[in-house]
């Protein structure tokens, strides 16, 4: 069991892996098509998927309950976060292959195509973060050490 201090560093660590992720994606999306860091790609596309399954993870363990117990809403709430959750792991599938086709330099999509595909998925999970922080934020007087 995750005490209440760790839990929160947990998940706010989840967090910040994720927006650096999308700064990751916005930056490659903004080098398309003749700036584009092959590296940046490849490390992209090997960060993807693990870090959204550990995110999700750690989500669902330790930050659903405490919403689905303390929330008006809860159950439902964390059932579309849920929701949230399966779409982003979708389009991250997507989005890792295309980064895993330009880091070989084969893209399989068109660089305006590649770029709007990153700016959707970077923008979302940037959004969902953002909702999910401010649930944590909610969380976080009752959950803080006296």
């Amino acid at each position: 069991m995750v005490d209440k201090r760790g839990f929160l560093a947990e998940v706010r660590r989840c967090f910040e892996q994720q927006m650096v992720l999308c700064d990751l994606l916005e930056t490659i999306a903004d080098s398309l098509p003749h700036q584009l860091d092959y590296e940046h790609c490849r490390r992209a596309a090997r960060l993807i998927g693990p870090l959204l399954q550990r995110a999700h993870s750690a989500e669902e363990t330790l930050l659903f309950p405490r919403i689905a117990a303390t929330h008006p809403q809860g159950e439902a709430l964390v059932g579309q976060l849920r929701l949230e959750h399966l779409e982003d792991e979708c389009f991250a599938e997507e989005v890792q292959y295309e980064l895993h086709r330009l880091s070989c330099r084969q893209p399989v999509l068109a660089p305006e195509a590649t770029g709007y595909m990153l700016r959707g998925f970077f923008e979302c999970l940037r959004r969902h973060v953002r909702h999910e922080l401010r649930l944590l934020d909610n969380l976080a007087p009752a959950d803080a050490p006296s």
